[in-house]
């Protein structure tokens, strides 16, 4: 055992972490797998062990400290692009047929789309704007 270099034990600890964070996929132990090499660079170098350990200590808790936090808050945030249905929630559309609360037709989107009034005893004439407040089915909910 006196013959294999540190760096290569550096590089044996990184291959382990490696296969750990795939089989628990915890992203930690990839940032330790990554201080590890940093490790191994530094024996290569020639740095003794103490300033292989700082090494990999330092570059592992940094990568910790800066990137858990960005890759938390970049999982906690809603898409900023609405698509399907949540796509067509609050936009313009131009009434083809009369709506009132039991249906009619307006163009949304360039198509063409059966509508309801939110209210019921509201109603839209035909060329009339309106806000598709909601999306039921193939019926879009305006006002």
């Amino acid at each position: 055992m006196d013959s294999i270099d540190a760096w290569v034990w550096w590089l044996v600890a990184a291959a382990g972490l490696g296969v750990a964070l795939v089989v628990t996929a915890m992203p930690e132990l990839g940032m330790l797998a990554v201080g590890a090499i940093a490790g191994a660079v530094t024996a290569g170098l020639g740095g003794g062990v103490v300033l292989q350990v700082v090494v990999f200590a330092v570059v592992s808790v940094a990568l910790i400290a800066v990137v858990r936090p960005i890759a938390a808050r970049h999982r906690s945030q809603r898409p900023q692009h609405s698509t399907g249905i949540d796509a067509l929630k609050g936009k313009h559309a131009v009434v083809l047929e009369r709506v009132d609360g039991r249906g009619g037709r307006i163009k949304l989107a360039g198509e063409v789309w059966s509508a309801r009034a939110l209210d019921a005893a509201q109603t839209y004439e035909v060329g009339q704007e309106v806000d598709v407040v909601e999306i039921e089915g193939a019926t879009a909910i305006i006002m």
